[in-house]
């Protein structure tokens, strides 16, 4: 063949690729004009973030025989199940607990460190969201005196206000304020909180509003919460409450007025001495009136009523006032959960009526869990106990007048925690990381701790793993102390009765993660998954921005 000839049929070939790719192109425009490509992410009405106070993981699967078909094992049999989800920082409290889940981050970036502490500017104790600059609403008492201002960055639940230019509700509730401040993050519609003693009221501060809405109102003059004030008795025959110990025992703490811990619970004949309204937090009576208002407000808020993704954040707080009170074995906190989990059905149920079943998002995890009572267990031969922080106290100050002539060198004991006088070491002429160093040593030889590092390792070190990454994640540098101490494990400083969580071990960090409704995958996973990780994985979900300190990652599984 000439060469002229090649030329042209190459020519010809090239051409007729050509208009193949250019009809291909017209085609697939065509077609994805007519179907319309796939959005990169998804679009429920509602997203229900619930954390539950105190809740352990075995909670989960030690009362799951008693548990309905449509409350959690509704969320574990149509969702996705993270069952190896820890948190991944101490100290494990309420406040940072709830901070981590909604920010993506650990304290060590949103710095709220505790519920309360040492604050080294003023050289007082602070409360985790106490604001004096903003009143109550709901109450003449100062109880709704709070703000989320100590929080030092952006939760998932400002991303969608900014993302959909506040047009997206949020609205925060729990017994407790922190439980509600810091869920709802800075550009909450409204956070509130149970205000009990002789109230029993839902409030808020002027921090969201100047008056409380009229849904609001009349969930307050109605009888909803009077209707609680009854016996607590167990839901099933306390005999088929096999998965907790004995009812009357020594490891339990009980209501003022009573002889011991036995079920029924009389709260009316109680009530007077245990703080009116207050009592109910303590029983599961509490969780249902939390459920009650979540619905209230559902409604009260038109959630889920249009194509903006509005937020309902709500905390159940008597799980964690049983836990403490009864402990991690008995039988009221059996009940707690068996109630717990038909507040969930109901409130899902309502979910399905108002927002539509297939129009809605749920994640559901805890704060932080809780050790068993050591009383207990060191009873059944295992290792645990109680720390006398008194008397290493006595025996450290003994340390510290011997050595540097004054026990003021150390300005405040607190979350584990020491905070030096930097001022007074500066002019000792000493090194502060020498210090630091000498101390922790010195605390090591007493055997109460199982480890000890100082300010300056959390500071110079980047740790990956063990327990200095827990307490790496948990340090803040502006507000957290000079030396970290860990306890040995199952060790607490606590009343001898009823359980507690703080620590960086399993006991306290293995938490339950369900994510379960629109845009969510069925399915589970033995993989580690972290606290944060929730809400950029919610973030992901929605296509919105990563909440401004994230360090967490979006579980990708999870999503569809």
């Amino acid at each position: 063949m000439s060469k002229s000839k090649v030329n042209l049929l190459s020519l010809f070939i090239l051409l007729f690729l050509s208009n193949s790719f250019v009809q291909a192109q017209r085609k697939s425009k065509d077609k994805n004009e007519k179907e319309g490509i796939s959005a990169p992410f998804t679009n429920p009405k509602l997203v229900v973030g619930i954390v539950v106070d105190q809740m352990r993981y075995d909670y989960l699967t030690r009362f799951w025989n008693h548990y309905s078909d449509g409350g959690l094992k509704r969320l574990v049999g149509e969702g996705y199940n993270c069952k190896n989800n820890h948190f991944n920082y101490a100290p494990t409290y309420t406040a940072p607990g709830h901070a981590s889940v909604y920010t993506g981050t650990t304290p060590a970036t949103h710095g709220i460190i505790g519920n309360n502490w040492y604050d080294k500017e003023t050289g007082k104790e602070v409360y985790c969201v106490t604001d004096d600059s903003y009143a109550s609403v709901g109450t003449t008492s100062d109880a709704g005196q709070m703000s989320p201002h100590r929080n030092k960055v952006s939760t998932i639940t400002d991303e969608l206000r900014l993302h959909t230019q506040m047009r997206g509700k949020v609205i925060a509730v729990s017994l407790k304020d922190r439980g509600a401040v810091l869920p709802g993050g800075h550009a909450a519609n409204a956070a509130y909180w149970f205000h009990g003693k002789k109230e029993g009221s839902w409030i808020t501060s002027t921090y969201y509003m100047n008056e409380l809405p009229k849904w609001v109102n009349d969930f307050n003059t109605s009888d909803i919460v009077e209707g609680y004030k009854k016996p607590w008795t167990t839901l099933k025959d306390i005999s088929s409450y096999i998965e907790s110990g004995i009812d009357v025992n020594n490891y339990e703490e009980f209501f003022k007025g009573e002889l011991n811990s036995s079920f029924p619970h009389d709260l009316p004949v109680l009530w007077e001495k245990n703080g009116n309204f207050d009592i109910l937090k303590n029983t599961p009576y509490g969780n249902s009136i939390t459920t009650d208002f979540a619905i209230a407000a559902l409604e009260g808020e038109n959630l889920g009523a249009d194509n903006d993704t509005d937020f309902l954040a709500i905390s159940f707080s008597s799980t964690d006032y049983v836990g403490h009170s009864f402990g991690v074995n008995s039988k009221e906190i059996q009940d707690t959960y068996i109630r717990l989990d038909l507040d969930l059905q109901r409130l899902l149920n309502v979910l399905d009526e108002k927002v539509g079943e297939d129009e809605y998002t749920v994640f559901l995890t805890a704060d932080h869990a809780a050790v068993q009572v050591p009383a207990y267990l060191t009873d059944s031969k295992i290792s645990g106990g109680y720390s006398d922080s008194k008397a290493t106290m006595v025996k450290f100050n003994e340390f510290l007048k011997y050595t540097y002539g004054t026990v003021d060198i150390v300005k405040n004991s607190s979350n584990e925690q020491l905070f030096l006088d930097h001022s007074m070491i500066k002019n000792l002429n000493l090194s502060l990381s020498e210090v630091q160093e000498k101390f922790a040593k010195e605390l090591m030889s007493y055997g109460d701790f199982s480890s000890v590092y100082t300010g300056e390792q959390m500071w110079a070190n980047s740790y990956t793993h063990g327990i200095p990454y827990i307490l790496q994640n948990g340090y803040n540098q502006e507000r957290s102390g000079d030396v970290l101490m860990v306890m040995n494990p199952g060790y607490i400083g606590y009343r001898s009765k009823g359980s507690t969580h703080g620590s960086p071990f399993p006991y306290d960090t293995h938490v339950p993660l369900l994510f379960y409704g629109k845009g969510i995958k069925k399915g589970e996973t033995y993989q580690k998954t972290e606290i944060s990780d929730i809400a950029p994985t919610i973030a992901a979900l929605l296509g919105i921005s990563f909440p401004s300190g994230t360090t967490g990652n979006p579980i990708g599984q999870v999503i569809e």
